[in-house]
């Protein structure tokens, strides 16, 4: 008996997460940490004809980097783009746009507030001075 062929939403799942792990690997070999921040591909999301997918790519670095990221990702482009296609086996090579995922920093920010909080409250067991 024969298993049913994925539906298109596992296939475009899989093509997602191929994308995301083929373009961590690219971005780690073509971007300087020195120049650049840490960049991470948190996430890819491709459009269900496969022509088109948004990187969402976390970013750990200085003020200053993150400024020049969206401008630095866009110019880079056409030579990931072209990177990409060698390294997938698909018909077409999704166009990539990029989006600077700051869930990273929201979580930071949410994590100093709760530090902070913790720092100011009494230890448990001993009555609010």
């Amino acid at each position: 008996m024969s298993t049913p062929p994925p539906t298109p939403n596992r296939r475009i799942q899989r093509v997602s997460e191929q994308v995301r792990r083929e373009l961590s690997e690219i971005i780690r070999r073509e971007f300087n940490v020195e120049h650049t921040g840490l960049l991470t591909v948190n996430e890819v999301r491709t459009a269900p004809d496969l022509r088109t997918a948004v990187a969402y790519i976390g970013f750990v670095g200085t003020a200053a980097q993150r400024r020049d990221l969206p401008d630095k990702l866009h110019a880079a482009a056409p030579r990931l783009q072209i990177l990409l296609g060698g390294a997938l086996r698909l018909k077409w090579t999704p166009v990539l746009s990029f989006v600077v995922d700051e869930s990273i920093e929201r979580g930071n920010r949410v994590l100093a507030v709760l530090e902070d909080l913790e720092r100011q409250s009494p230890p448990p067991g001993k009555p609010a001075a």
